[in-house]
């Protein structure tokens, strides 16, 4: 069986990550997603996990590699999706972007592949939305070194959403 951990983005402690208003808090509204997607994926046959769902975890960004890592040792083929919103702006005012992209480690890895096909959905899924990409070394995905990226051993790939 293949195996999706579902990343969640922050917690409660990183400060900013949210709305003009402070009504949007990017740690809640990815713990909602990741929970509307989870039963989706299960019913497609997916064992799915998310990695924190505690929203005030110390370290947090080594816990939550820690957790992934040891998802993978358990459940070799599996994949990590962390999922994120992304700010329009950070001026504190409200702006109207819509949009969506996806990041990998740098260099070529097999997150490529997952970030390839995750962007070939949304483009078919998502037809009104913009998207951010980067195509300089043939593929949409942008490239970082992004913490849990690069530090943990599946397939990883981080997702900005409704930018």
């Amino acid at each position: 069986m293949n195996t999706v951990i579902l990343g969640t983005a922050h917690t409660k402690d990183v400060l900013g990550k949210g709305s003009p208003d402070g009504r949007i808090k990017e740690y809640k509204y990815s713990r909602e997603l990741c929970k509307t997607i989870k039963p989706i994926l299960e019913d497609l046959g997916y064992k799915t996990f998310i990695d924190i769902e505690d929203d005030s975890i110390p370290n947090e960004l080594k816990t939550r590699c820690k957790i992934v890592n040891e998802l993978h040792k358990k459940y070799k083929n599996c994949i990590y999706v962390s999922i994120h919103l992304n700010a329009a702006g950070s001026d504190g005012k409200w702006h109207t972007g819509t949009g969506w992209e996806i990041y990998t480690s740098p260099g070529k890895t097999k997150s490529d592949r997952l970030a390839t096909c995750l962007y070939e959905s949304a483009k078919k899924n998502l037809p009104d939305v913009k998207f951010r990409t980067d195509f300089s070394d043939g593929d949409p995905d942008k490239e970082a070194n992004l913490y849990v990226l690069k530090n943990t051993n599946c397939p990883a790939v981080l997702t900005e959403n409704m930018f």
